[in-house]
């Protein structure tokens, strides 16, 4: 059975992605947000979920596989392509290789099985937790992010903060423990800690956030 915090995880993570699609659908415009770190995402979704053709856990399982890579292709499409005039370059400069190229070699020297299929889940999981790093960064860049955009980080980190408790969870109750996903995890969260205190002090009361730059 899957417990209530995973369950949780997952419908926020599916709310940030949401929330994001019909923010630049519906305004027709990618501004405030970083191309960069959704490029990562859509390589998260593409490499931890390549088990798709070879394995069938459920159909919730399924389903919420195809529905993220879905929907981290259509985001890249609309910031590269359809909506390309309004994506603001000039600030999304972070260096991904600089995230990318350290993952890659750590997920060939730190992973549970040397084998494509695990290497690459490994890789996708030490990555999810720095993609965000671009938008951050750009965000401490232009010195301020819409409404929207950090509800989609808020949904996002929240997503994180309850996978941990899931892990904690799991560890209890079924003996279940994986520390390469944790300390990716740990990693993750901490990096949105800034970032969620901002949140709650000036986003709630309805202020326009500014990261520190």
């Amino acid at each position: 059975i899957m417990n209530i915090f995973r369950l949780t995880g997952d419908l926020s993570h599916l709310a940030a992605i949401v929330i994001l699609l019909l923010k630049i659908w519906k305004t027709r415009s990618c501004a405030g947000i970083s191309g960069k770190s959704q490029l990562l995402f859509a390589l998260v979704f593409t490499t931890r979920y390549l088990d798709l053709f070879t394995s069938f856990i459920s159909l919730y399982n399924t389903s919420m596989k195809l529905i993220y890579i879905a929907c981290s292709y259509a985001t890249v499409y609309l910031i590269y392509m359809k909506f390309k005039a309004t994506y603001d370059g000039n600030h999304d400069t972070f260096r991904v290789e600089f995230l990318v190229v350290p993952v890659g070699g750590l997920s060939f020297l730190v992973n549970h099985d040397f084998s494509p299929l695990e290497i690459l889940w490994t890789f996708s999981i030490y990555l999810e937790s720095v993609a965000i790093l671009p938008q951050l960064f750009m965000i401490s860049k232009t010195g301020e992010a819409e409404t929207i955009t950090t509800h989609y980080l808020f949904f996002l980190g929240l997503y994180r903060a309850l996978y941990l408790i899931n892990w904690i969870w799991r560890f209890y109750f079924e003996g279940f423990f994986d520390l390469i996903a944790v300390v990716a995890g740990v990693v993750q969260t901490i990096l949105y800690c800034d970032f969620f205190y901002l949140y709650i002090t000036k986003v709630l009361k309805g202020k326009k956030l500014s990261l520190p730059a």
